[in-house]
């Protein structure tokens, strides 16, 4: 298993889990494009890889086709190729469902939740037809598989990514097509920046707090997804769900 020389695209590569991810990759011989929204952390990932010469970044919306297909655009046009699509960008902001007041918060999280893992999947497929091999990734979350009272539609969200993925997957299997999805319990990301409600943030916090060895890191994940990345084309790891040994949900 290796993941040297693939060609990795990965959205909400400039923090987090996707940043930890860019950086394990690119230092274990991968060829890595991400893109984020925000061009100065783009810029900090970049001066911070172990092989610059074999990384690019470029500001993308996940919410725009136009942005994520120039996103994979990119990574053709620099490297050759397209073997990884990682459609990593989310929020969470906390939404109860019946509260009108909240329409907007809903349509973020399904545009970027829900539309950018689409748009990821529409801009890479092709290319990976045409080529008979590749692999598209997407985070998932716990609250894929269990919802929360006050995250029901970022759960909702995350239930759809599961179904969508797993329509892709029977769909382009034939096509020599791999997907999978990441799927996290409580890791210490700037995710919770997302979080609009600061007492439902502060509540979530004390739990990292009070967790036997606190949450897991970006690190701990972005082994995973490497190890996801490194299967040759015949293995299809479809799921992987994660959490600290401490989380109780």
């Amino acid at each position: 298993m290796s993941i040297k020389d693939k060609v990795i695209v990965i959205t909400g590569g400039s923090s987090g889990m996707g940043a930890a991810t860019a950086k394990f990759a690119n230092e274990r011989g991968a060829k890595v494009v991400i893109g984020s929204r925000n061009q100065a952390k783009l810029d900090a990932v970049q001066q911070s890889v172990a092989h610059p010469e074999n990384f690019a970044t470029l500001l993308t919306d996940v919410t725009k086709f136009a942005d994520v297909q120039a996103l994979v655009q990119l990574a053709l046009d620099q490297f050759g190729q397209l073997d990884v699509m990682y459609n990593n960008a989310g929020i969470m902001p906390k939404a109860d469902i019946a509260d009108p007041e909240k329409l907007d918060v809903w349509q973020g999280l399904l545009e970027t939740n829900v539309m950018g893992v689409l748009n990821g999947i529409a801009a890479a497929v092709p290319t990976m037809r045409k080529q008979g091999h590749g692999l598209v990734m997407a985070t998932d979350s716990v609250a894929g598989h269990k919802i929360a009272p006050g995250f029901g539609v970022y759960g909702g969200t995350k239930f759809a990514v599961k179904g969508i993925m797993e329509g892709l997957r029977q769909e382009e299997h034939a096509n020599g097509i791999q997907t999978g999805i990441v799927s996290p319990g409580f890791v210490n990301t700037n995710l919770m920046n997302t979080l609009n409600d600061k007492e439902a943030q502060a509540q979530i916090m004390e739990a990292n707090n009070s967790t036997k060895n606190g949450w897991l890191s970006p690190e701990n994940i972005a082994e995973l997804t490497v190890f996801m990345m490194s299967q040759p084309e015949n293995v299809d790891i479809n799921e992987i769900i994660v959490r600290p040994t401490g989380q109780d949900f």
